[in-house]
């Protein structure tokens, strides 16, 4: 889980679906597979299942980056809004799935997006 800079919330129409696109490509190119996923409009969860021989920084750090460079590039006016080059706050929340089943992880992620999908807060 990782959250927008200033937990702005931006996540919306076409910047939602380009981010969801640049996720998934670059996922696809270092090997992650992505089980599940859901964005709301200041955060981004995920469930994925990476190799043992990438470090979880890494696939952070190229999924992070990636979105971030292309987003700015893309969508101009987040330029303005982001300033310093940092579409994405610091850091990032992970957890491994050995102390819950895979089925409640993704039961979690179905509610959050039903949830965000009728347009209720936290």
């Amino acid at each position: 889980m990782w959250c927008t800079k200033y937990r702005h919330k931006v996540l919306q129409g076409p910047m939602r679906e380009r981010v969801r696109e640049i996720i998934r490509q670059s996922c696809d190119e270092i090997g992650v597979h992505n089980v599940r996923g859901a964005l709301a409009r200041d955060h981004v969860h995920m469930f994925l299942s990476i190799p043992p021989k990438l470090a979880l920084s890494q696939v952070m750090q190229r999924i992070k980056g990636r979105a971030s460079r292309r987003i700015q590039m893309e969508f101009p006016e987040v330029r303005k809004r982001y300033w310093g080059r940092r579409f994405w706050a610091r850091g990032y929340f992970s957890t491994t799935s050995g102390n819950v089943t895979d089925d409640i992880i993704l039961q979690y992620l179905e509610l959050h997006s039903k949830r965000d999908a009728t347009g209720a807060s936290r």
